[in-house]
C-alpha cells in the first residue's frame, strides 16, 4: 500500500468536504445579511493551498522512492492538528467559512480555541503547511510553503482585523 497516496487522498477528501461546508455556511450567512471582506486575496489563498497539496502529490507520491519511510511522530502531530481543525469548525459552527464573512451585530465567537488564541484556524493551517511535508521527509518543501503561507496570512489577518474592528 502506498501510504503517502492514502494520507494525501484523505487530506484531499477532507479539504473538499470542508469546501462544501464552507460554501453552504457562506451562502447562509450572506442570506442573513452578512457581507464578504477581503475577497480580492481569496484566490491567492486557494492557489496556495491547491499548489501545496497538488505539489505534495507530485513530490511525495510520484517522485519519491518506492520505499519511502513515513515519519510516524510527524504524522501523529499532523493528526493532532486535524483535531484542532475540527475543534475550530465545531466552535464556529454555522459561522465557519474559508472566506472572511462578517455578520453585522453578531458577537465574536468566544468558545473553544477562541478562548485561548486569536485566529486558531490560521495557526492550524500554518502547522499543517510545515508538518505534512515533514511526514514525507520534505523539510525544504514545508519551509517554502510555510513562508508563502505567512505572507498570505499577513494580508488576510490584517483584512480580517479591520473588518472586525468596532466602527
Amino acid at each position: 500500500m502506498d501510504w503517502a497516496a492514502l494520507i494525501l487522498g484523505l487530506v484531499m477528501a477532507q479539504r473538499l468536504g470542508e469546501l462544501v461546508l464552507a460554501r453552504r455556511n457562506t451562502r447562509n450567512l450572506l442570506a442573513q445579511g452578512a457581507h464578504e471582506v477581503g475577497a480580492a486575496h481569496y484566490p491567492l489563498i486557494v492557489a496556495l493551498h491547491a499548489f501545496w497539496l497538488l505539489g505534495l502529490w507530485y513530490v511525495a507520491v510520484y517522485r519519491a522512492p518506492l520505499e519511502q519511510d513515513l515519519s510516524l511522530p510527524w504524522l501523529a502531530i499532523f493528526i493532532m492538528l486535524q483535531l484542532g481543525r475540527l475543534w475550530v469548525i465545531a466552535s464556529l459552527r454555522e459561522r465557519w467559512t474559508t472566506r472572511i464573512i462578517v455578520l453585522p451585530g453578531a458577537p465574536l465567537v468566544q468558545r473553544g480555541p477562541y478562548r485561548f488564541v486569536s485566529h486558531p484556524n490560521y495557526w492550524v493551517v500554518a502547522g499543517e503547511m510545515l508538518v505534512l511535508p515533514l511526514v514525507f521527509g520534505l523539510p525544504a518543501y514545508g519551509l517554502v510553503f510555510s513562508a508563502l503561507n505567512a505572507a498570505v496570512m499577513w494580508i488576510r489577518i490584517r483584512a480580517e482585523a479591520a473588518a472586525l474592528r468596532p466602527q
